[in-house]
């Protein structure tokens, strides 16, 4: 069975329209533990263009479920065997108004919605360019 991905290949992850930040916000905190945003905010803002969206996805799975070193790799499997949500459904790209741009390799690094790269990917005739989810209908 082919395993899913929630990789993209040449794409900019516009924030969505109904995103209410009108410029990149760093996740809060929820207490003393992280947010799924946080952990996937981190994750990307520290490392840029060195994971892909599966990778950032399954990692935040992994810290969140707490997942031991020697069972990441059967449980990355297990966790593709089916669906997962993409980076368009990302409360970065849905709130924090982060865009998510995806280079050849599907790596991933993330825009504030206020720089002035954010308007060049957009604008960006080689990028194919998509809307984050909305959060209502």
């Amino acid at each position: 069975m082919k395993p899913h991905t929630t990789n993209y290949e040449n794409t900019f992850i516009a924030v969505a329209d109904d995103c209410p930040a009108v410029a990149g916000e760093v996740p809060p905190m929820k207490g003393d533990q992280p947010t799924v945003a946080r952990l996937q905010y981190d994750l990307i803002r520290n490392n840029p263009y060195r994971f892909t969206s599966d990778d950032v996805i399954f990692q935040v799975h992994a810290v969140r479920t707490g997942l031991t070193e020697d069972k990441l790799g059967p449980a990355r499997t297990q966790f593709f065997s089916r669906g997962q949500p993409c980076l368009r459904s990302s409360p970065l790209t849905k709130r924090y108004g982060w865009g998510v741009h995806c280079d050849a390799q599907g790596r991933v690094a993330i825009y504030g919605r206020e720089t002035e790269a954010y308007e060049r990917f957009l604008g960006d005739g080689q990028l194919k360019v998509v809307k984050a989810m909305k959060s209502g209908r």
